[in-house]
């Protein structure tokens, strides 16, 4: 059950600077957390850059809309010696699905679609899909059983990866997608909009029969151009319009203003214990800030700051509602915070209609059931945990990231977390 948070809605996270240690230890305090307690989370990110186990975070909670945690450590661009700051701007690869998720369903309570809709009205590439099957001599290429549907894509069913699977990466491969897209994901680099490549994708087989099993791919950023049809405008400019730009998200995009670029942290990697400096292009530094600026991915295309991301998850807490406007409505923001697939994501975590949902107590660490959230490939994460009324945002920008500083943070919140609700 989703919990609306009933404190003021003042927080201003765009223009509140890193909470100085008194006024921490009075917000803590009064939030329900033990200062003394997270004080240790403060000891293991300066650790974990000490050692050399990532080069620098951004990590940011809210309780009932107050700040009780915000720091910024290490390094956004190590070898130019750029400290990290609160407001540094990160690749937040599959953090952007939560974002287009929430247009596509602006568009349904505007009756412009419905989650039944097929995918095939508007990307007829869709009307007749196929399904790569595994046989004894190999490989057969199926007819799809049913016609994937809005649904399908919100809820990651539809039967659609990223391209890399040995049975249909050669063909992903010649079409720019699959292997020759980065990991799968990556298209910043590509001249053409995004339906473009989206059409193209709807000739290839996919990799399971519609509704049949949770498959994480390119679901999403199908969504991102049935915005596009469904609304008349690009990606880029429905989000801003619709949703960034009255939000106050000034620092979410998906390219970066050139006169911005130093606010974007540089990409390390970690496979060896060590972290070092990613290479430039499509699996390391990117094309954010000096790419074509055509294709926009609504699954993972997105540049933000914690606070910017924060102030979303906030207008989802609340039901959909922020600073007296109604982005979504409440019945809406509880489908997508809802499992929605059963037990085809897992029997302990399910999937709603954009986010993935515990639904086990101890699933996903010390989170109470009901918690909702995803991460992205860069290392970032994300989590609202409606019981205690927490919005937690931690930024990073490591591939592959080679630590569990993510989960050490996590656990190590909600063990200063000594005022537990869902405990009570």
């Amino acid at each position: 059950m989703m919990l609306l948070v009933s404190v003021p809605l003042t927080t201003d996270l765009g223009a509140q600077s890193a909470p100085r240690p008194a006024s921490r230890e009075a917000t803590t305090r009064r939030q329900g957390f033990a200062v003394d307690r997270l004080a240790r989370i403060d000891s293991m990110l300066d650790a974990a850059v000490a050692q050399d186990e990532i080069a620098g975070a951004v990590a940011l909670v809210l309780r009932d809309d107050q700040v009780v945690y915000e720091r910024a450590v290490g390094w956004s661009d190590r070898e130019a010696q750029r400290r990290m700051t609160p407001d540094a701007v990160f690749r937040i690869a599959s953090q952007s699905k939560a974002l287009t998720s929430t247009a596509v369903l602006m568009l349904l309570e505007e009756g412009r679609l419905t989650l039944a809709t097929p995918v095939s009205r508007f990307l007829p590439s869709f009307a007749r899909t196929t399904v790569a099957t595994r046989t004894d001599t190999g490989v057969s290429i199926v007819a799809a059983r049913r016609a994937i549907s809005i649904r399908d894509l919100l809820t990651h069913t539809a039967g659609i990866s990223y391209g890399t699977d040995a049975s249909v990466r050669a063909r992903y491969e010649l079409q720019g997608l699959g292997p020759a897209a980065g990991f799968g994901w990556y298209t910043a680099d590509k001249t053409e909009p995004v339906c473009t490549t989206m059409d193209r994708l709807g000739t290839l087989p996919f990799v399971a029969q519609p509704g049949e099993a949770w498959v994480y791919g390119y679901n999403t950023d199908i969504l991102g151009c049935i915005v596009e049809r469904a609304s008349g405008m690009p990606l880029d400019a429905f989000l801003r319009s619709r949703l960034t730009q009255p939000l106050g998200m000034r620092d979410t995009h998906f390219f970066l203003p050139v006169a911005q670029r130093n606010r974007l942290v540089t990409v390390y990697a970690n496979d060896s214990g060590r972290v070092r400096r990613a290479s430039d292009g499509a699996r390391g530094q990117g094309h954010y800030v000096d790419g074509p600026r055509v294709s926009f991915a609504g699954g993972a295309g997105l540049v933000s700051t914690a606070r910017d991301y924060a102030r979303f998850l906030q207008m989802i807490a609340h039901g959909g509602r922020w600073n007296g406007q109604q982005y979504l409505a409440p019945h809406t923001v509880a489908l997508m915070t809802t499992n929605q697939v059963g037990t085809l994501h897992g029997t302990t975590t399910g999937f709603g209609l954009g986010f993935e949902t515990t639904e086990r107590y101890g699933a996903t660490g010390s989170s109470s059931v009901g918690t909702y959230g995803w991460g992205g490939a860069y290392g970032s994460n994300y989590k609202v945990d409606p019981a205690e009324g927490l919005v937690i945002v931690f930024m990073i920008n490591q591939l592959p990231s080679g630590t569990d500083v993510v989960g050490r943070f996590q656990t190590m919140l909600y063990s200063a977390l000594v005022d537990a609700r869902a405990m009570r």
